[in-house]
C-alpha cells in the first residue's frame, strides 16, 4: 500500500489518529471495561475503514495499531496494524458501512444502562427533550444476534434505516451507535448512555410522562439545524 495517493494516504493516517484517540473518548466516559468496545471510521472517498484490534487494552492503542479494513472487512495487507487481528465486530462494521452510505463512523459499547434496557429487549421512550434533540424520538430495540459474521450488521440496518435514531440497542447485547464520521459516532455513544440511565431512574419513581409528536418533531429540527454555531459565512 506504499503507492497509495499521497492525499489517500494522507486521509487514511487522519482517521487512524481519530479512531485511536476516540476510544480514549469511550473510558473518559465509563462506557467500557477491560477491551471491549470499539469505534471505526470510514476513510473519505475510498472503499476502506478504520477499526481496533481485538483484544488489545486502551491505553495501547495508538494511531498506528489501528487496522485498515475493506468494506467487506477483510483487513488491507502491508498495512500497519495488518498483523493483527482486528475487532471481532469489524463484520458488523463492514456490513453497516457497505448499506448505509452516509454513515461515516460506527461505535459499539456495552455501556451499563443501555445495555439494561437492551436486556429487557425494551425501546427507551422518548420522554425528555435531550432524547428528542439527539435522536428525534425513541431508541429502538434491534433483533438478538451472535456475533461473529454480518449479523449483527443486518440488525442494525433494518433498525436504523429510515429511523431518526443513531443508536440501536441489540437485544440481549448493547448499544451500537452511527454518525456521520467517528467523532459523531462517539457523541451518539455517549448520549444514549445518559438519557437510558436517566429514563431508567425516572422510570422507578413512576409512570414516565411521553412527548407529543409535534414537540419531539420540533426540537429535533432546531437541535440539528439550529443549535450551535453559525457556520462561517452563513446567514445568523
Amino acid at each position: 500500500m506504499s503507492d497509495l495517493p499521497e492525499e489517500l494516504q494522507t486521509s487514511i493516517d487522519a482517521v487512524r489518529a481519530d479512531v485511536a484517540a476516540l476510544h480514549g473518548e469511550l473510558v473518559r466516559n465509563g462506557l467500557v471495561v477491560w477491551t471491549g468496545g470499539n469505534v471505526s471510521g470510514r476513510v473519505p472517498g475510498a472503499d476502506l475503514f478504520v477499526i481496533k484490534p481485538s483484544g488489545v487494552a486502551y491505553d495501547d492503542l495508538a494511531a498506528e495499531n489501528m487496522i485498515l479494513c475493506d468494506l467487506d472487512g477483510a483487513v488491507v495487507p502491508g498495512t500497519p496494524g495488518s498483523e493483527r487481528s482486528p475487532s471481532s465486530d469489524t463484520a458488523a462494521h463492514a456490513y453497516v458501512y457497505r448499506n448505509m452510505p452516509e454513515v461515516g463512523g460506527v461505535v459499539h459499547t456495552h455501556s451499563d444502562y443501555a445495555t439494561a434496557w437492551a436486556a429487557r429487549g425494551e425501546e427507551i421512550p422518548c420522554v425528555i427533550t435531550a432524547m428528542a434533540d439527539e435522536f428525534g424520538g425513541p431508541i429502538p430495540i434491534g433483533p438478538f444476534a451472535i456475533i461473529g459474521d454480518d449479523s449483527i450488521g443486518r440488525g442494525i440496518v433494518e433498525t436504523l434505516r429510515g429511523h431518526r435514531s443513531r443508536a440501536v440497542l441489540m437485544a440481549n447485547h448493547g448499544p451500537f451507535t452511527i454518525g456521520s464520521d467517528a467523532r459523531d459516532a462517539v457523541k451518539a455513544a455517549v448520549m444514549v448512555e445518559d438519557v437510558a440511565r436517566t429514563v431508567h431512574i425516572a422510570k422507578q419513581g413512576g409512570t414516565l410522562i411521553p412527548l407529543a409528536q409535534e414537540a419531539i418533531d420540533s426540537l429535533f429540527t432546531r437541535y440539528q439545524n439550529v443549535y450551535g454555531q453559525t457556520p462561517q459565512g452563513a446567514l445568523s
